[in-house]
């Protein structure tokens, strides 16, 4: 057969073997409502899972940065799911439980094997948030990327019952707020941690600083996002136990959880009430980083924020000790007096 498309940069055969080398990774996927992959399109039967009046939401998100240090590495088993898990996090922060995702990874030269371990990792993030892989799409790209080089992006789709969106309206003065730990970094701020570690201190990824306690930098920074559909979904099944649900990523405490409050509100924070991870404390200090910029940027282990009503608090707290899911009681909603939405506290 001719090899003009070849000769060009672009192998078809090898993506072919990308298809069937994922197959199985796509199998454990399968939920309730999800078509077969392979088609021109990923469909989903919305109307086998009961709700009277559902409401689609939807979410994309990208990796950044820490694809480099995947690359850094030579480890993309678990880049996946960090993709799945910027995607999926932001629509759980409405109440909407995962329906399915969609990949789409671009590439200089397609690396059979390599990409197999990138939808693994897609892959595991799926069945932690109990979404299906319906589709995706790989694109070969040799003069837009060099022959080592990928990006990978996602989007997913979740729904919620119309009555039970969280969308922060009935968030009130008093209310509690409960934060759940993140397993690191997650996926924002890589551009500075690699210029602070790797350009203004020449470290590596098999550098093991002190603070670290005897694990490298690179098994630190890559380690994969949290996914917090498991502890959150009896969360959402009772009754109005949510006020607001806050995401803590790019923009973090000081423009996330705004987003979420009335105006006239603040949220106050205690940041001494919570274990923050060795690696904050490492990059803040060799990067001499402001520590208000710090909370503007990294999550400092706090991945969700929760805001709940006095009154459901302890019912909170039973629900996710049932969950095996570690919590603190980071702060409170407050009334906003001088325009500053979030408040940082050592002790309150």
């Amino acid at each position: 057969m001719p090899k003009a498309y070849e000769n060009a940069g672009v192998s078809v055969e090898a993506g072919y073997e990308v298809v069937n080398r994922i197959k199985s990774h796509v199998a454990r996927t399968a939920r309730p409502g999800a078509g077969g992959i392979g088609g021109f399109g990923g469909l989903f039967d919305l109307a086998s899972l009961g709700y009277k009046e559902p409401v689609l939401v939807s979410g994309t998100d990208g990796v950044g940065t820490k694809l480099m240090v995947a690359k850094m590495m030579n480890k993309h088993d678990t880049i996946g799911q960090d993709c799945v898990a910027m995607c999926v996090n932001d629509i759980l922060a409405q109440g909407a439980e995962p329906l399915f995702f969609l990949d789409y990874i671009a590439c200089g030269k397609n690396d059979p094997a390599l990409l197999e371990q990138v939808v693994k990792g897609v892959a595991d993030g799926c069945v932690d948030a109990g979404a299906a892989l319906v589709g995706g799409e790989t694109a070969e790209m040799p003069d837009m990327y060099d022959a080592d080089e990928y990006d990978l992006a996602g989007f997913t789709v979740g729904v919620v019952e119309k009555s039970k969106i969280i969308d922060g309206s009935t968030i009130a003065e008093g209310d509690v707020l409960i934060g759940l730990p993140s397993s690191g970094i997650h996926s924002n701020g890589y551009s500075l941690v690699r210029k602070i570690l790797f350009k203004d201190h020449n470290l590596t990824v098999d550098s093991k600083p002190e603070e670290l306690g005897g694990e490298t930098l690179g098994e630190e920074i890559l380690k994969p996002t949290r996914i917090y559909a498991k502890p959150l979904k009896p969360l959402f099944a009772g009754d109005d136990l949510l006020h607001g649900v806050a995401h803590i990523t790019g923009g973090a405490f000081v423009e996330k959880v705004p987003r979420i409050i009335p105006e006239g509100l603040a949220a106050a924070f205690d940041i001494t009430s919570w274990d923050v991870p060795p690696i904050f404390r490492l990059l803040q200090n060799l990067g001499n980083v402001d520590e208000l910029e710090m909370y503007n940027i990294f999550n400092m282990g706090i991945g969700m924020v929760l805001i709940v009503a006095p009154d459901k608090v302890a019912e909170v707290e039973r629900v996710l000790d049932a969950e095996n899911e570690k919590h603190y009681t980071v702060g409170k909603i407050v009334k906003d007096i001088d325009g500053t939405r979030v408040q940082l506290h050592k002790g309150m």
